[in-house]
């Protein structure tokens, strides 16, 4: 591989963006492709598609063969608030093979006691979150109940643009928490991103089947990536 395109390709890796490497079969020649880079034509379709399904692969493209090579950033899950369902969300998170983390300034809550093998943050998101930058990648899932944790939380996922925003509580909660994102700027289409109630609806009571709905929502979100590659759409 060419040194410029390694060091490139290392440099997005590490900055958790997705990539392509795509390599010319013809003359071998290689190009790292990000998301945002315009190609036009088939192939542009064809890199479309891949960076949605994260499958590599060789292409043939009006007589030429190239080999698009995909880098996606793992999935991370970020929950505020260190509560009940956070606990039994953190195994299943990890069984589903994304990064979790915690954050939650209650610093009795968020205590690596209650949460081993799971990153934890005894701070305000907003602080975290200027550390640790969401991105498309990163689903939230807000648990805290507390306004003043979840609104700077919710506020910097909207504005990363993150692949699943849920946010636990009722419809009385949420209409009031529309109120005051609205007082922030969002519109209804940025609202409407946020799932909530969280989770898929499957009737869940108590935190473990609580746990089960948000992940299996995250999932949901995520896969959605898969197949809008396989429609074309």
């Amino acid at each position: 591989m060419d040194p410029f395109c390694l060091k490139k390709l290392n440099k997005e890796r590490l900055e958790r963006r997705a990539v392509i490497l795509l390599t010319d079969l013809t003359d071998g020649r290689d190009r790292v492709v990000k998301e945002t880079d315009p190609v036009a034509g088939k192939l542009g379709e064809a890199i479309r598609k891949a960076f949605l399904t994260g499958q590599s692969g060789v292409i043939e493209i009006d007589g030429s063969s190239f080999f698009l090579n995909v880098y996606l950033p793992s999935p991370r899950l970020v929950v505020i608030g260190a509560v009940h369902i956070s606990e039994a969300l953190a195994p299943m998170a990890k069984a589903a093979g994304y990064e979790m983390e915690i954050i939650d300034p209650r610093s009795a809550f968020a205590t690596p006691e209650r949460f081993p093998d799971v990153a934890v943050y005894a701070d305000w998101p907003h602080d975290v979150l200027l550390e640790r930058p969401l991105d498309s990648y990163c689903a939230m899932a807000v648990l805290s109940h507390d306004p003043k944790i979840d609104d700077p939380a919710l506020e910097m996922a909207l504005k990363a643009g993150c692949f699943y925003i849920g946010a636990l509580g009722s419809r009385t909660t949420h209409a009031k928490r529309i109120e005051r994102l609205k007082s922030l700027g969002f519109n209804d289409d940025h609202i409407s991103s946020i799932n909530a109630p969280i989770g898929l609806d499957i009737g869940a009571v108590g935190p473990q089947e609580i746990a089960v709905a948000i992940i299996g929502g995250v999932i949901k979100a995520f896969r959605a990536r898969d197949n809008l590659g396989k429609d074309g759409n």
